[in-house]
């Protein structure tokens, strides 16, 4: 049976790197955890914040999704929004989803990433 998800990956142009580590650690916020040994050959990188995982993995001939992407819940949407936009990120609200406030944004290399937060009762995120 499905208890979780594990991990998400995402993929990225070889020698993306050091690019894909600023922006998932300094921007986002998220820790680089290590590869395995058996893995880290491959390239690509590994962040966790709390209890998410994303793996970014090497992949020649790289084109990012235009509509798949990994759905991230935060808290504070809105201060986080602005530090993404305050770091160079891209944002773009999205008001279609009942009781959330949610956004859209990319990695360096053009993965598209939503977050969201569920609304309080008095419209505000929580």
């Amino acid at each position: 049976m499905l208890v979780a998800v594990d991990h998400v990956q995402l993929a990225a142009p070889p020698g993306a790197e050091d690019a894909l580590r600023a922006y998932y650690v300094d921007v986002l916020g998220m820790t680089e955890i290590p590869k395995p040994p058996g893995l880290a050959a491959r390239g690509g990188c590994w962040f966790r914040a709390a209890a998410v995982q994303l793996h970014v993995g090497v992949e020649e001939g790289f084109r990012p999704a235009k509509k798949a992407h990994p759905g991230l819940r935060v808290t504070g949407i809105e201060a986080f929004a602005a530090r993404l936009q305050a770091l160079g990120a891209p944002v773009t609200w999205d008001d279609n989803l009942p009781g959330h406030l949610r956004f859209y944004s990319e990695d360096p290399v053009g993965n598209r990433l939503e977050f969201l937060e569920r609304v309080r009762p008095s419209g505000r995120g929580g």
